[in-house]
């Protein structure tokens, strides 16, 4: 069920307003004002991955975009400091046919997270590492 939210912004915010959310990619200004009022809470409350208390439990997605070797395999499934929920490998992306991303949805500490991190921008031929969160739920699933 929907309801109304109202607030007042000065001027210069209001005038430029329409053009944040597009070129935030939102066509919906209400979607914008949740999502955008979701990820700044999530943000002053937990931090990023790099700044998060050691021993908070996160979950969210690794990816992992490398140069595909001879049977190279980055083995992320196989660690016991973090649950590995779903793992997705694609290959032959874009123009290159020797480019790679791993997705890999996780869930442990923020230390364990952390590591797994490091260990893959330590990795021969990996070209980038990044850590997408999962929002922040009190409860239910999906």
């Amino acid at each position: 069920m929907s309801r109304i939210i109202s607030f007042s912004a000065d001027r210069e915010f209001a005038e430029s307003f329409e053009t944040l959310i597009e070129k935030s990619g939102y066509t919906n200004r209400s979607r914008f004002l949740r999502d955008a009022s979701m990820y700044f809470a999530e943000i002053q409350q937990r931090g990023d991955l790099m700044n998060m208390d050691d021993d908070q439990v996160v979950e969210g997605h690794i990816i992992v975009h490398y140069q595909e070797r001879t049977e190279q395999r980055l083995m992320v499934s196989r660690t016991d400091s973090i649950e590995v929920a779903a793992y997705h490998h694609s290959s032959r992306l874009g123009h290159s046919c020797h480019s790679c991303v791993d997705v890999v949805h996780v869930k442990g500490t923020a230390a364990h997270v952390r590591s797994v991190y490091g260990q893959l921008q330590n990795t021969p031929n990996v070209d980038k590492v990044s850590f997408t969160s999962a929002p922040m739920k009190e409860e239910g699933c999906c």
